[in-house]
Order: structure tokens, then C-alpha cells, then sequence
């Protein structure tokens, strides 16, 4: 089966990448820059498809021939209009792999709590997770924070502890949260 992993840059891609070759699949991974991925062990073992997804025109290439796809990207920044980057990176990402045909999508989004109002961010990502599930046949994961060595999660409370013995925090910090461990995301 031929595997195309967006995100491959990222915490979860990068360390997926090289367990679907192991697993015994053809993996393609696409990047907007090909030499972030050129340094690890594993990029001699895989595809590298340079395209964006906010780029439609450089889809098409990245997509020929795939069976399935991951949807690792969320966009991480503060900027006001990231729902919107989030929402057409989306929309083209599923034109693209319905227009190549793509058998099946899986995404990993944030979990939604139930009955609850959420951040903008997790909102988002819910959004995400619809418009590939209307547009193709998708499975969505929803995880909370995942924590492992290197993600940010973990490497902020890391931090944190080396330096603050004691830490007074606003009220509003203390919302449950449901974390997971990457290697179980994997």
C-alpha cells in the first residue's frame, strides 16, 4: 500500500513515518521544505514530495498513487485567521485526495469535550475533522495533549519543573485535561 503522510515534520509525522515502512508500506511524505526531512534516518526509506497544502497546484504530484493518507497538520499559530488557514488547507487537501482517489483519510485531531464551550483551536480542529469525513471516507482520532519525550506538551512541563520549584497559577489553569502517551497515538 502506498502511505502518504502530511505532518511529517511534525512530533507524530515524523515518528510515523518510519513505522509504516517497517509495517511494509511505500510512504510519501510531503513537506514544503524537502531538506527538513533529508537529515533523518529515515528519509533515505521514503518519498519525498515537496507541496503545501494551501498550494492546490502542488497536491496533485504528492497524491498520484497514494492508497491512504494521514492528515497531520494543525495550524499552531496565534495569527487571528489561523481557522481559516486551518479550514482551506482542508477543503484543498480533500479536493486533491478525492480528485486523485485517495481510498481513505485518517486524521488526527483534539478530543472534544462533551457539553462544553471549546478554544478556538479545538474548534478548528473538530472543523478539520468534518470537512475530510464529508469529502472522503476518513477515520478521525481525537486525542487529547500527547505527552513523550520531545512533544511540546512535555518538554513545556519539563521546563517548567527545572526552573520553578513553586508556581502560583491563575484559577482558570485548572481544567482537566485527558493526555496520551505518543507511543499509544502510534
Amino acid at each position: 500500500m502506498r502511505v502518504l503522510v502530511t505532518g511529517a515534520t511534525g512530533y507524530i509525522g515524523g515518528r510515523l513515518a518510519p513505522r509504516l515502512v517497517e509495517a511494509g508500506h511505500v510512504v510519501r511524505v510531503l513537506v514544503r521544505d524537502a531538506d527538513r526531512v533529508r537529515g533523518r534516518a529515515w528519509a533515505d526509506r521514503v518519498e519525498i514530495a515537496e507541496g503545501d497544502v494551501l498550494e492546490p497546484a502542488t497536491l496533485e504530484a504528492a497524491l498520484q498513487g497514494v492508497d491512504a493518507a494521514y492528515y497531520l497538520i494543525h495550524s499552531m499559530s496565534h495569527a487571528s485567521d489561523f481557522a481559516e488557514v486551518d479550514r482551506t488547507a482542508a477543503e484543498n487537501f480533500a479536493r486533491a485526495a478525492k480528485a486523485a482517489g485517495v481510498k481513505h483519510v485518517i486524521y488526527l485531531g483534539g478530543l472534544q469535550p462533551e457539553g462544553q464551550s471549546t478554544s478556538l483551536h479545538l474548534s478548528s480542529r473538530a472543523e478539520v475533522g468534518r470537512i475530510l469525513r464529508e469529502s472522503l471516507p476518513a477515520t478521525e482520532f481525537q486525542a487529547g495533549p500527547v505527552i513523550g519525550s520531545g512533544s511540546a506538551s512535555f518538554e513545556m512541563v519539563r521546563y517548567l519543573t527545572e526552573r520553578l520549584p513553586v508556581m502560583v497559577a491563575p484559577r482558570w489553569i485548572l481544567n482537566p485535561v485527558s493526555p496520551i502517551g505518543a507511543r499509544d497515538v502510534l
